[in-house]
């Protein structure tokens, strides 16, 4: 299978990551954003988790440090609209994003996938289509006792030191998570095992994305 791919080393890629709390965007896109800084891609992040409370906002902007170290910029914010009520704050945060939209305009989005079971997923989803009509757009999936997970059709493949660092990170990071019998390492690796197998990434594992609208030329 051949890839069509991002960026190539030494060419600049900017990426907008919109994760409803702290640690939905490492769960779900960890693994890449490690992959195109190791591979010398000079990445500009812009990282927005949506969610906080003292204690996840703190999470969130350590573990974003954490993750984005060595790339080449990064900028983290952390707003504080009320967990498991996004639907509810749809008009407030509709108006949060187009605010972000007015300061960059990232080469790729990554958000949560449409049929996400979570209600606050499924809000920054909609709101991302609705708002960022012109990116290409990557949908991550994240596992959970719901069974919602999907059928991808965009994969990155991740080396197996690639994945123990996001693991590692991921338990280093979000203490609030680790009493969650799903978060550990078996499902991590399992996941990431499964959709290496269907993309047969050279190393086994692979982060699954899904792609709906993409400009070929």
């Amino acid at each position: 299978m051949k890839g069509l791919g991002l960026a190539r080393r030494g060419e600049e890629l900017s990426i907008l990551c919109l994760g409803a709390h702290s640690d939905d965007i490492e769960i779900g896109a960890g693994g890449t954003i490690l992959t195109l800084i190791a591979t010398g891609v000079k990445l500009h992040v812009h990282w927005c988790v949506l969610s906080g409370g003292r204690q996840r906002s703190d999470e969130a902007r350590a573990s974003a440090e954490a993750f984005l170290d060595g790339s080449s910029s990064y900028k983290v914010d952390v707003a504080d609209f009320e967990d498991s009520y996004f639907p509810a704050h749809s008009r407030s945060i509709k108006h949060w994003l187009i605010d972000v939209r007015s300061r960059i305009d990232p080469d790729v989005v990554l958000t949560h996938a449409r049929f996400d079971a979570h209600q606050d997923h499924r809000e920054i989803n909609q709101l991302t289509w609705n708002v960022f009509r012109d990116h290409l757009v990557l949908e991550y999936e994240i596992p959970k006792w719901d069974g919602d997970l999907g059928q991808p059709n965009a994969y990155v493949p991740l080396a197996a030191d690639v994945l123990e660092r996001k693991i590692e990170l991921l338990h280093q990071h979000f203490g609030t998570q680790r009493s969650k019998d799903w978060f550990d390492r078996d499902t991590f690796v399992g996941l990431a095992r499964l959709r290496g197998m269907e993309c047969r990434a050279p190393e086994h594992f692979a982060e699954a994305f899904t792609v709906r609208k993409a400009k070929i030329l």
